[in-house]
């Protein structure tokens, strides 16, 4: 059975990155045991109480030994590529054969099998094997990531895509973070359950160039492209097509208005207001954050 309150046992994936290390830092922080499953253990932080071991997305029984009877875990999506839906498919495979009481997906905002960002697709799929496979889940559903803006800007202090007019309502890693670790702490209450995690309000690229100007020191601008253009634009990358796809459907989403939507899901689960892009900015600019 499950253990409660203080004695439940953790794990994290993706501390070696930057959202499963930022929940990661929260739980040592406040002095909570974690286990830190990692593709390159070498890569993963040292943190105390936390234990480090092997835990690659496509290694099924190393998954199983490193979840055993684990309380709670946090599953970051894995890295983009043709085998990530795969991959995701036998850590969940492995979570329920290790007898995960409770496993937290990092998601994305709107994840649909006709999604028209083509990745929030294996977001969709993935859900539905998470369901399938009986083990009681937290659906954390992000936005595209504020954090992240500064590097649409091109050299030439351009930010090109067809994004047209639409929208998108960014969010701060930070806020992704305090979600799950709100969500990690006590899940009963999320059990079942997907959120939809929003920053504060819905921007244009036009607005994003405007904050990324006053806050960046140089002149950004937004240049929108026909969808045919930004293929073209981003062919000279050599990439293959369900990276192109990729890259090109993220503006599409926002033209389309299916990145728009605001929802007060952060402060619900925080207790704090979501972050504005012109704060993730400043704060970049200001240092590193406190966990």
């Amino acid at each position: 059975m499950a253990s409660t309150g203080t004695d439940a046992t953790y794990a994290i994936t993706g501390a070696s990155g930057r959202l499963g290390g930022r929940v990661a830092r929260r739980l040592a922080a406040s002095g909570t045991g974690q286990t830190l499953l990692a593709r390159d253990p070498s890569r993963a932080p040292r943190l105390p109480g936390a234990t480090v071991v092997p835990g690659s997305y496509d290694d099924h029984e190393a998954l199983v030994g490193a979840l055993r009877a684990t309380d709670r875990v946090l599953m970051v999506s894995a890295s983009e590529s043709p085998d990530r839906l795969r991959d995701h498919r036998t850590f969940v495979d492995a979570a329920a054969r290790a007898g995960v009481a409770h496993l937290v997906y990092i998601s994305f905002y709107g994840a649909a099998p006709d999604a028209t960002f083509t990745l929030a697709r294996d977001h969709w799929h993935t859900e539905q094997h998470i369901r399938a496979a009986g083990i009681p889940f937290t659906f954390l559903r992000d936005n595209l990531y504020a954090d992240f803006m500064p590097a649409l800007v091109g050299a030439d202090g351009a930010i090109r895509g067809p994004a047209g007019d639409g929208r998108a309502a960014l969010i701060a890693q930070d806020d992704i973070a305090d979600a799950a670790v709100a969500v990690l702490r006590d899940p009963g209450p999320h059990a079942g359950r997907a959120y939809e995690l929003t920053g504060p309000e819905a921007l244009t690229l036009t607005d994003v160039a405007r904050i990324l100007t006053e806050t960046g020191g140089r002149p950004v601008s937004y240049v929108p492209e026909t969808t045919e253009e930004a293929y073209a634009s981003r062919a000279v990358y050599g990439a293959p097509d369900w990276q192109l796809d990729a890259w090109v459907s993220t503006y599409t989403a926002i033209a389309d208005g299916s990145l728009a939507g605001v929802s007060t899901a952060v402060e619900d689960l925080t207790g704090h207001p979501a972050t504005s892009l012109l704060q993730v900015l400043r704060a970049a600019a200001d240092g590193p954050a406190s966990p």
